[in-house]
């Protein structure tokens, strides 16, 4: 799949401007499309660079976001907006997609690979602001501050400590001990709780936390668990019926993970039962795609039971870090064809494009399918036009390989012309 051919009208900076780096591609006509309420660090930055952006609150319908996305050369979103097969078949002039968030299992990832669309996120910007409200509710929860609020304000005084309990010399079970679950055991571990953990790769323990031999171990020994785990087939339902049964009586659970991960009728069913003492929950198997729409869970209306709509990484702090984080990203690729950070195809981390005696080399990237001899193939395409490769970078990732060629100044349509009408070719772009 080509790019959009280069104008012939462009103006191209001189070599001495340091406001915006030289493209061939006018950059103001390269448009970034935002959705979900993304934090203004991005567009800021985008714009900064000579980017066109426009911004929209929410997410959209997958027929008004095929909308979209037909004319935008990237595209980013959060969680909610679901990106797939169908609505990146509209997106043609579509180079990259950014997930600012920490997952990206809303985006079809193989059939972006396919069409040579890089998706990036940010997997480290939001950690603290998730660990921070975990240690909270672990609190909230011990202290039953959620409902004796309530009924503070309802006008009813309720002073008792029924029920209400430290955290100090309390055991925290956490499932996933990766970026997010590591730092809530260290600070669970700052408050004076045990802290041990599950999972399924090989992890350096923190402080003092223990390693357990299995997920059933953790369940019968933690006085609270707590998940931070992926969404995938792996982890589906991987907290039902079952798993609660086995946690102590008066046990508290916390899912800040993916709404896919616990069976909320089974919590619903234990908390009424009385088997477990309370519940924190902010992410949902369904969600609302915008602000004040309606929204219904199975554990509304449930004592020691807190309900917040998605707000893990919803802090100032963390949303401007992954606004810049991931817009850096996007930008890079854009701008120079890097890759690095990108999760469905290889990375690649691609020096600045630099003027030579002869002039500024053209910078070719081709996506395609990674089987043998397609690198030679590409090679004699260049020879047959007498072009010479100046530097040359070459990754893959499975079935997908993406080689970079810096290629010295000349005609640079028929060349990639050419790349394009090889077999395997997946996408050629040609920067400046």
């Amino acid at each position: 799949m080509a790019d959009d051919p280069i104008p012939s009208d462009v103006t191209r900076p001189t070599e001495s401007s340091t406001i915006e780096r030289a493209t061939s591609y006018p950059k103001h006509k390269i448009r970034f499309v935002l959705l979900e309420g993304i934090h203004p660090a991005a567009r800021e930055q985008l714009e900064r660079d000579g980017f066109t952006v426009e911004q929209i609150d929410g997410s959209l319908s997958e027929a008004a976001l095929a909308e979209a996305v037909r004319d935008a050369h990237v595209i980013g979103i959060r969680s909610k907006t679901q990106i797939d097969a169908t609505v990146l078949a509209h997106a043609q002039k579509l180079l990259a997609i950014g997930c600012f968030c920490i997952g990206t299992n809303q985006v079809d990832l193989a059939s972006a690979a396919a069409r040579g669309i890089p998706v990036y996120n940010s997997p480290f910007s939001n950690t603290r602001s998730v660990a921070e409200l975990v240690i909270a509710e672990i609190i909230a929860l011990h202290r039953k501050l959620f409902d004796r609020s309530a009924s503070a304000h309802a006008g009813r005084w309720q002073k008792s400590s029924t029920g209400s309990h430290e955290v100090r010399g309390r055991t925290l079970g956490i499932i996933g001990y990766g970026r997010i679950g590591s730092q809530v055991s260290v600070l669970a571990e700052a408050l004076g709780m045990r802290v041990m953990y599950f999972d399924v790769r090989p992890t350096l323990a923190l402080g003092n936390a223990r390693l357990v031999a299995s997920l059933n171990e953790l369940l019968e020994a933690s006085d609270v668990i707590s998940l931070h785990v992926p969404a995938t087939d792996r982890t589906h339902s991987m907290i039902g019926a079952d798993e609660i049964r086995r946690m102590k009586p008066g046990a508290l659970l916390l899912n800040n993970a993916r709404g896919s991960v616990v069976d909320l009728a089974a919590v619903a069913d234990a908390l009424k039962s009385g088997h477990l003492g309370g519940a924190a929950v902010d992410v949902f198997p369904e969600e609302p795609s915008k602000n004040d729409d309606a929204f219904e869970c199975a554990l509304q209306g449930l004592d020691n039971v807190i309900l917040t709509p998605h707000v893990g990484g919803s802090t100032e702090e963390a949303q401007a870090a992954i606004a810049v984080d991931v817009a850096g990203k996007l930008a890079r690729f854009v701008n120079d064809g890097s890759t690095t950070g990108a999760v469905n195809v290889p990375e690649a981390d691609l020096p600045e494009q630099l003027p030579t005696d002869k002039g500024r080399p053209h910078r070719i990237l081709h996506f395609h399918r990674n089987v043998p001899g397609v690198l030679n193939t590409l090679h004699q395409v260049l020879a047959s036009h007498g072009a010479n490769v100046s530097g040359e970078v070459l990754r893959t990732k499975d079935d997908l390989g993406y080689v970079v060629l810096d290629v010295d100044p000349g005609d640079s349509r028929p060349v990639a012309e050419e790349l394009e009408a090889i077999a395997e070719t997946i996408r050629v772009r040609v920067l400046w």
